[in-house]
């Protein structure tokens, strides 16, 4: 991907945080050789925090909240959640914000994490803020100047954050394509294509898509400056297909799976032209056993294949692939869900890899392994993260 200079961001995470806002960030980051230490008071590594709204899921903290030295990091990273009011009145966390807006370091808000601003006394003399719109009167009165993107109708157009000096803030998840940008360029980064046009994906998703395996390269390529859509047989644009998400609970051979987020298509099913991207993306989860059973959906793998365009999977991904002829005498990288399925279909499996690319086929082993993912499908399509 480019010579890359370490850069470090430093997290801070607490309990209810927003789980969008933690972990595509945190993926997204790792995926182009950016450090970042997620931390919490009173925490330490290895313990967990777990996510908002939906109680599902964690994250396993990696650095120690006592340990950190502002002067090492070149941004932090505030997502929204509940958690936010605690640490808005936590002093130690208060003035480690402040001291990073001191050094003159980026520090990205999001959703209600603009308390932290607040609290800090940092969003004096106008300076511009938005956020989810419930913070609009607390930051005026803490002598910010509210900003709020014009022209939105639904959904789709919540597109755009606000950086004024070395602050970003955002309303929040809908916006993170655009966000991941800003943040990557602001921390010295250029994004660059081989290709004379931008690359563009088509994401295959169905009802029971696991959560982060759709939304993570979703979004890290979108902020990469690419056309990024999601189709779904039978849906329309706005149609909503639920997601899930996997919990290795104590004492429990596989992870449970449980209700998390819905995921919008973004395209309608008759609207989708093959010749207008350059690769298809099939995420994990549940949704691939049922896509297989569509025709209509391993036709569109298969036209894909026909047309030398990449072709990509995640996880369970493998089991669609497998039935639309794309493994055969292709390397794989495979969980043990997909491993028959991979066999079976004349792919070799290459234990030892997490992701594999293997002329125009990506392929990745399970949901942890999306910094990868994103990494080796990035290369592939001709695009760089340069530091």
């Amino acid at each position: 991907m480019g010579s890359m200079a370490q850069k470090s961001v430093l997290m801070l995470c607490g309990e209810f945080m927003e789980a969008y806002e933690t972990t595509v960030p945190l993926y997204f980051l790792q995926a182009f050789g950016v450090s970042v230490h997620c931390v919490s008071p009173g925490r330490k590594t290895g313990d967990k925090c777990i996510y908002s709204e939906l109680v599902v899921d964690h994250l396993t903290l990696n650095a120690n909240f006592h340990e950190v030295i502002p002067e090492q990091y070149d941004a932090i990273i505030i997502p929204g959640g509940r958690f936010t009011e605690l640490l808005s009145t936590d002093e130690k966390c208060v003035s480690m914000v402040a001291r990073f807006a001191e050094l003159g370091k980026i520090i990205l808000t999001s959703c209600h994490s603009q308390l932290l601003l607040a609290a800090a006394g940092i969003l004096g003399r106008g300076m511009k803020c938005t956020a989810f719109e419930s913070m609009k009167p607390f930051i005026e009165l803490s002598g910010g100047s509210w900003w709020q993107q014009p022209g939105v109708q639904t959904l789709f157009d919540i597109t755009d954050c606000v950086m004024d000096g070395k602050f970003i803030s955002t309303l929040g998840w809908p916006t993170l394509g655009n966000t991941l940008r800003v943040l990557l360029e602001s921390i010295g980064s250029k994004i660059t294509c081989s290709k004379e046009t931008q690359p563009s994906l088509l994401f295959l998703i169905g009802d029971c898509v696991e959560d982060y395996s759709i939304n993570v390269p979703f979004k890290a390529f979108q902020a990469l400056g690419c056309k990024v859509d999601a189709v779904s047989p039978n849906k329309k644009k706005g149609d909503k297909c639920a997601t899930i998400v996997h919990d290795l609970e104590e004492g429990r051979q596989l992870p449970t799976e449980k209700s998390s987020h819905n995921f919008y298509v973004t395209v309608a099913w008759e609207d989708v032209s093959v010749d207008d991207y350059d690769c298809i993306v099939v995420p994990g989860g549940r949704s691939p056993e049922l896509l297989v059973m569509n025709d209509k959906a391993v036709g569109l793998i298969k036209k894909f294949v026909e047309k030398g365009k990449f072709v990509a999977a995640i996880g369970m991904g493998n089991w669609l692939l497998a039935a639309t002829g794309a493994l055969k005498k292709k390397r794989c990288a495979s969980g043990y869900g997909t491993k028959v399925a991979v066999k079976v279909a004349g792919g070799q499996i290459l234990e030892s890899e997490q992701c594999v690319t293997d002329d125009k086929l990506v392929t990745a082993a399970t949901t942890s392994d999306l910094p990868a993912f994103v990494h080796a499908l990035s290369t592939a399509l001709g695009l760089s993260v340069v530091f």
